[in-house]
C-alpha cells in the first residue's frame, strides 16, 4: 500500500484553516453569551424567590411565580430601583395615591398604610442601598394607620 503525496495547494489549506478558526471563535462567543445569560437568569430567579418569600413573610398573598417576577424585575429591580428617590418616581407614586378620577376631579387621598409595602419590599430585596431614603419618604406620607392619621 502506498501513500499519495499531498496535492492540495498551500493557499487552499490556509483558507480552510482560517474558516475553521473563525467558526471556532464564533462558537466560543455564542457559548460565552449563553453562559452569561443563563447565569444572569439564575440570579434574577434567586432574587425573585427571595422577594416572594419576603411577601409571604409579610402576609401578602400572591399567585406570581418566580419566573414572572424575574421577567419584570430582572436581577436589579428594573424600573423600581432605577431611581426610586428622584422627583419623577415620587410624582408617579403621588399620582397613584388619588381617588381615581381624571382631570379636575382628581384628588389626593389618605391611602392605606400598606399601599407602598410591596414597593418597599422590592427596594429592600433588589436595591437595599436606596431603602433608607425611600423609607424616610414613605414615613413622611400621610397614610391611614400610619403616623400621619
Amino acid at each position: 500500500m502506498s501513500t499519495e503525496t499531498e496535492q492540495q495547494p498551500q493557499r487552499e489549506r490556509s483558507i480552510i484553516y482560517i474558516i475553521t478558526i473563525v467558526v471556532l471563535v464564533i462558537l466560543a462567543v455564542i457559548a460565552l453569551i449563553t453562559f452569561l445569560s443563563a447565569r444572569q437568569e439564575a440570579q434574577a430567579t434567586d432574587k425573585a424567590e427571595q422577594f416572594l418569600a419576603s411577601l409571604d413573610e409579610n402576609g401578602i398573598d400572591t399567585d406570581l411565580t418566580a419566573e414572572q417576577v424575574a421577567r419584570v424585575l430582572g436581577d436589579d429591580g428594573g424600573g423600581v430601583c432605577a431611581n426610586p428617590n428622584d422627583a419623577l418616581s415620587k410624582a408617579i407614586l403621588f399620582e397613584r395615591l388619588t381617588n381615581g378620577a381624571a382631570g379636575p376631579g382628581q384628588r389626593p387621598i389618605i391611602a392605606q398604610d400598606n399601599v407602598v409595602e410591596g414597593q418597599l419590599l422590592i427596594i429592600e430585596t433588589y436595591c437595599p442601598d436606596e431603602l433608607e431614603d425611600f423609607q424616610q419618604f414613605v414615613d413622611d406620607l400621610q397614610l391611614s394607620g400610619g403616623d400621619g392619621s
